[in-house]
């Protein structure tokens, strides 16, 4: 059964964050104070003001050159070449490096697409903004997958998030430059799609959780 592996490593992450602080929840009743549209650790924090074209090219930059790239990278060429998904190169070691470099050029891409040429045409925030811990696990997971269809405007508010779907659908036709014929066809590349679109939002559970489960992993240990 075909299965595109993009952003992988990121819904893996997120998902075990998710659960992780799940568990934690649920052994201490008193909720924390509540934490309303804060911009998460992961987004562009250096850069409150994302409006212009510029400062979204330079959050684009930051992003992509981010070590959750290269690692991300190898664990999609990793899991493509044990179970032999696309791209569909080989099982070799020729065929690791170019699933290696396909996974960097998937993520590149969708973030110049989605993050940088949408996002400024549409005048969209690409970054994530976490509801955080004073409200309850179910709603923060809901409202973090949901991103992946409502984005914030530069002037506020939230909007369809043209970011994502049009984002996702410029990095698969971009795909097929470098992506072997196997792997080109028209349910590949609606399976690529789709399945971009879709991990677009649960990778947020990544940034919604991070700060509750690094504090909680920092406070056990001291």
């Amino acid at each position: 059964m075909f299965f595109s592996v993009r952003y992988s490593a990121h819904a893996v992450f997120a998902i075990s964050l998710f659960a992780a602080s799940a568990g934690w929840s649920q052994q201490q009743p008193n909720p924390e104070p509540q934490i309303i549209e804060q911009p998460a650790p992961a987004a562009d924090s250096s850069q409150s003001d994302l409006r212009s074209t510029d400062a979204k090219w330079m959050h684009f930059l930051r992003e992509t050159a981010s070590p959750l790239t290269v690692g991300a990278g190898a664990f999609n060429a990793s899991f493509s070449q044990v179970t032999n998904t696309d791209p569909k190169y080989g099982v070799n070691g020729i065929a690791y490096a170019k699933r290696y470099g396909a996974s960097l050029a998937d993520i590149a891409a969708q973030n110049f697409f989605g993050d940088f040429v949408i996002a400024s045409a549409f005048h969209e925030d690409p970054r994530y903004f976490r509801k955080g811990s004073g409200h309850s696990l179910l709603y923060r997971m809901g409202y973090a997958i949901s991103r992946a269809v409502v984005i914030r405007r530069d002037s506020g508010g939230n909007t369809f998030n043209f970011d994502n779907l049009l984002g996702s659908a410029m990095g698969t036709g971009f795909s097929n430059l470098y992506y072997p014929p196997a792997s080109r066809t028209k349910g590949a590349m609606l399976m690529h799609f789709w399945t971009d679109v879709a991990d677009n939002g649960f990778v947020n559970l990544a940034p919604e959780f991070w700060p509750d489960f690094r504090r909680k992993v920092f406070r056990r240990h001291h």
